[in-house]
């Protein structure tokens, strides 16, 4: 799909990914209505493009989420392109996590984009034109241990994009779904650093998440997994979870003190 004079909704515009995103779509002509919960953050990002609406929202309610589709509509005239990459991270043992984190994890990660989606589909589909990149994880596709919430959220997030894709196959509406491996943003804390110092976890720079969510678009992917070797994994996890299961049991033991820590 070519990005120019397209009017795109991006969450989590704030963060390091976000704003990189929101630059390059710029770059390319794009009409950005930006969306994050850090207010400030997000008019740092809008001041230094042209082309671009600050909207700073709540995506945990659904009246949130009905809020920032209504701001976006009302500041573009309509959204072609909907990017849900907004995220909120947990890293801790499972007995350790607090219901109210849980709760935040979900209705963030998974709730948010579905509410947000259902706001915006109707007017796409009396179009029938639209594009919907939900930006999940390969936690979406391997549980990982001390990642629970998170990695329930991006399954949910996953299965999501598939049974809408599935659901709009007679549409001119695409639904895609990009999984990267760890990235090197904000979200991740000073423990999950550590942990992934201490068993040699891969992490990518945003910009070459960012690169792989303009190329989706550009190509019209339907699923896109960054990073070898968990993209292989990925499918090794299908067949053979038991394997998986025994492959991460060492990895799983170093990181359980990192999980147990405090809060930096």
């Amino acid at each position: 799909m070519e990005i120019r004079d397209k009017k795109v909704l991006l969450t989590g515009a704030a963060g390091g990914m976000g704003r990189l995103l929101a630059r390059a779509l710029h770059e390319r002509g794009a009409h950005l209505a930006l969306v994050d919960a850090n207010a400030e953050g997000l008019e740092e990002t809008a001041r230094e493009l042209e082309r671009a609406h600050a909207i700073p929202g709540d995506l945990s309610t659904i009246d949130g989420c009905k809020t920032i589709a209504e701001a976006a509509v009302a500041e573009l005239g309509q959204v072609d392109i909907l990017i849900n990459l907004a995220g909120v991270m947990s890293f801790r043992c499972y007995e350790d996590e607090s219901h109210e984190m849980l709760d935040l994890v979900i209705r963030v990660n998974l709730l948010g984009a579905m509410h947000l989606t259902r706001a915006l589909l109707p007017a796409m589909l009396e179009r029938n034109a639209g594009r919907i990149i939900n930006v999940g994880s390969v936690f979406g596709s391997i549980g990982f241990a001390y990642f629970t919430a998170y990695s329930a959220s991006k399954f949910g997030l996953r299965g999501f994009s598939e049974a809408l894709r599935r659901e709009l196959y007679d549409t001119n509406i695409k639904v895609m779904y990009v999984a990267p491996r760890a990235v090197r943003t904000p979200l991740n804390t000073g423990r999950i650093m550590r942990m992934g110092e201490a068993v040699k976890m891969n992490m990518d720079d945003p910009e070459t998440v960012v690169r792989q969510i303009l190329k989706a678009i550009d190509n019209d992917k339907k699923e896109v997994y960054i990073g070898f070797p968990e993209s292989f994994f990925v499918q090794v996890n299908v067949r053979f979870p038991r394997l998986v299961d025994r492959a991460l049991a060492a990895q799983n033991r170093i990181a359980r003190k990192f999980a147990k820590e405090k809060d930096d």
